[in-house]
C-alpha cells in the first residue's frame, strides 16, 4: 500500500455513480482561503438537505495540526460532552436537477500537500471525475458597494469561463487547493476554480453576498444547476444590514466612499490597459483603515452593538 493510499479510504462501490460520465468535483477547504466564511458557506449551502453518502475519507490525524487550530470541545459543569472533530471527506450530493457530484469539504492539511494531491487524484481517477473545481475567498481592500470580484483560475485556458481581472504576474502564498490544480494539470486531469475578493473590514463575519457570487460562477464551471433562493435572501439581509449600519456611522461611510474611489480608478486603469493597481492611486495606511473601522468591527461582534452588522448573517443556511 502506497503512502498516499493510507491518507485516504475510498469507498468500494457506489452504484448512484454507475454510467455517469460528466462527474464535477467541488473543492472547499475552509482555513487560509475562506474570507468573509464564504467558500465554507458556500460548501454548507451544497451540502443542506443532501442524504448522499461518504464516498471517501481522509485521515485528518496525519493532515491536521491541532495545536495550531485547535478544535473545539464542550465542557458541561463538570464533564466534556461534546468534541467537534475535524473531518475531511468526500460527500455524493445532487444538484437541482439531480446531477449528481461530488464535495470534498473540510479543513485545509497543514502537513502532506504531495500526499494529500495524490490521494486526491486517487479518487478522481477511481470515479472518472471530469473536472475540479475549487472555490475559495480571501480579504481585498475592495468596498462592498461594488460586484463581487472573481479571480478564475484553470490548468488549461479552455477550462476559464470568466477572464481575470489580474494583468501581470503575482508571487502570493501559496495553498492546498492551489498545489492541487497544478498538479491535476500535471497528471492530464482538468481543474480550476474561482476566489471571490471580500471587503476585508467584512472578512470576519459571514458574507453570504461573496457565497452567492461563489455559487453562480460554479454553476458554469461545474456544469451544474443550483437553487439560488435561499442564498439570494441571505446576501439581500446582509447588504441592508450593513447599508443600516453605515447610515448611522458617517466616518465609516467616508472610508466605504475613499475605497469606493480607489476601486474605481482600479477599472478606468484596468480598461486603459495599465497597472491595475493604480500606483499614482495610495492606498490607506493600515492605521488609517483601522481607526475608521475599530467602531465597525465592534459591531461584528456576536456580544457588540445590536444595530451593525452580526456575525453569522448567514447561519441559517446550515439549519
Amino acid at each position: 500500500m502506497s503512502q498516499e493510499s493510507r491518507l485516504v479510504h475510498i469507498v468500494d462501490e457506489v452504484p448512484e455513480l454507475d454510467g455517469v460520465d460528466d462527474l464535477t468535483m467541488v473543492v472547499v477547504l475552509t482555513g487560509f482561503l475562506d474570507a468573509g466564511q464564504a467558500a465554507d458557506q458556500t460548501a454548507q449551502y451544497l451540502q443542506d438537505g443532501s442524504d448522499g453518502p461518504i464516498v471517501a475519507t481522509f485521515d485528518v490525524d496525519v493532515l491536521y495540526d491541532y495545536r495550531a487550530r485547535r478544535p473545539a470541545m464542550t465542557f458541561v459543569r463538570d464533564h466534556y460532552d461534546e468534541y467537534d472533530a475535524p473531518r475531511l471527506s468526500v460527500r455524493l450530493v445532487r444538484d437541482t436537477g439531480e446531477t449528481p457530484y461530488l464535495l470534498l469539504r473540510g479543513p485545509e492539511p497543514d502537513t502532506r500537500w504531495e500526499g494529500f494531491a495524490a490521494a486526491v487524484r486517487g479518487i478522481v481517477e477511481r470515479f472518472g471525475v471530469r473536472r475540479v473545481v475549487s472555490l475559495g475567498a480571501v480579504p481585498m481592500a475592495v468596498p462592498h458597494t461594488r460586484p463581487i470580484a472573481i479571480t478564475p483560475h484553470a490548468n488549461r485556458p479552455e477550462l476559464l469561463v470568466t477572464s481575470s481581472p489580474w494583468q501581470s504576474e503575482l508571487r502570493i502564498p501559496s495553498s492546498a487547493q492551489a498545489l492541487l490544480e497544478l498538479r491535476l494539470g500535471e497528471w492530464g486531469h482538468d481543474a480550476l476554480g474561482f476566489v471571490a475578493h471580500i471587503p476585508h473590514y467584512l472578512a470576519q463575519m459571514d458574507y453570504p453576498v461573496a457565497s452567492l457570487a461563489l455559487l453562480e460562477h460554479l454553476e458554469l464551471g461545474g456544469h451544474l444547476t443550483i437553487d439560488l433562493t435561499l442564498m439570494r435572501e441571505a446576501a439581500e439581509t446582509c447588504e441592508v444590514e450593513i447599508a443600516r449600519y453605515l447610515d448611522t456611522n458617517t466616518e465609516v461611510g467616508e472610508v466605504v466612499a475613499a475605497l469606493e474611489q480607489q476601486y474605481d480608478a482600479f477599472r478606468r486603469s484596468e480598461e486603459s490597459g495599465s497597472s491595475l493597481l493604480a500606483q499614482d492611486q495610495p492606498m490607506p495606511t493600515g492605521e488609517e483603515i483601522g481607526q475608521q473601522f475599530e467602531q465597525f468591527l465592534a459591531g461584528l461582534d456576536r456580544d457588540g452593538p445590536k444595530d451593525g452588522p452580526r456575525d453569522g448573517l448567514g447561519d441559517g443556511l446550515s439549519d
